[in-house]
């Protein structure tokens, strides 16, 4: 018996390790290929780099190339991503406080709502997002197309849902005790939120804001629906589809944009992965 659950476990063990060597290669080509010129990696896409300080070249031809304005593009995604998931993160865990607290059946109503915003595809809707921005446009003078606001909008819109799910769960949570007991010391409704419930939020705040970043930093097709390819508002996934032309594709700035694009996304989860964890489990135990 021990000796069949002795090869039961290292079996479970080489199903892991060849699950983990198979998630990490494309990673694994993506580095490998950043350090070569488009030549090598045509010719060669699976051998180890002749020289690697290559990649710093590539790296300097992305930054100062006048075409793609990849620079341009960091500040958008930044710019994009910082306010979408505030806004994200804030809203929807005081939405989610008072749905929770309100024990209506106009709470469960847009409970519902939201959640169903969690079942309908995108693709069923990225093009009547696109007429509706227009209509916008023409009947209140709102430009959304090709504007900064109109990507954040956008991604609340579509970020929402997840998040007053998330909290939702989290929240039900928390004793109630707690706020009765602050509201007998005289805090308001605000006070009782900003000082006493979000404290309590962090794990899950932490959770939902990697989630949205992940999803908002490498998003390409609400960008290329909204912002459009090649105009003057860009974030990094439409710069990186920069170079890859008609005619020509730069697969070695290809492979280094990319992995520059990954980098902080993959820092930021592996610092933030405890409190990821604590705040998905802590929500989906209540």
């Amino acid at each position: 018996m021990e000796t069949k659950n002795r090869y039961i476990k290292i079996f479970l063990q080489i199903i892991t390790v060849s699950f983990f060597l198979v998630t990490l290669f494309p990673f694994f080509i993506v580095i490998i290929n950043s350090a070569k010129s488009s030549l090598e990696i045509i010719t060669e896409p699976i051998a180890l780099p002749r020289h690697w300080p290559q990649m710093l070249a590539n790296i300097k031809e992305i930054w100062t190339s006048p075409s793609i304005r990849y620079a341009s593009s960091v500040y958008s995604s930044v710019l994009i991503t910082t306010i979408s998931l505030i806004t994200i993160s804030v809203f929807s865990a005081m939405a989610a406080w008072v749905l929770v607290r309100r024990k209506t059946g106009i709470a469960t109503v847009i409970l519902l709502l939201f959640i169903s915003g969690l079942i309908i595809p995108f693709q069923v809707v990225m093009f009547p997002l696109v007429a509706l921005f227009r209509i916008i446009n023409e009947t209140l003078g709102i430009r959304l197309l090709r504007e900064y606001h109109g990507m954040i909008f956008a991604y609340i819109g579509f970020g929402a849902p997840l998040a007053v799910f998330m909290f939702h769960g989290f929240i039900k949570s928390i004793p109630l005790e707690l706020e009765e007991a602050a509201l007998l010391d005289g805090c308001s409704k605000p006070q009782i939120f900003f000082l006493i419930v979000m404290p309590i939020l962090k794990p899950i705040f932490v959770t939902v804001s990697i989630l949205n970043a992940i999803w908002i930093w490498n998003d390409f097709l609400l960008p290329s629906l909204i912002l459009g390819i090649g105009q003057d508002i860009q974030t990094i996934p439409l710069a990186i589809a920069g170079f890859a032309g008609s005619f020509v594709k730069k697969w070695d700035l290809i492979m280094t944009a990319v992995l520059m694009a990954a980098a902080p996304v993959i820092v930021g989860f592996i610092i933030a992965q405890k409190q990821i964890i604590k705040g998905m489990v802590s929500g989906s135990i209540k």
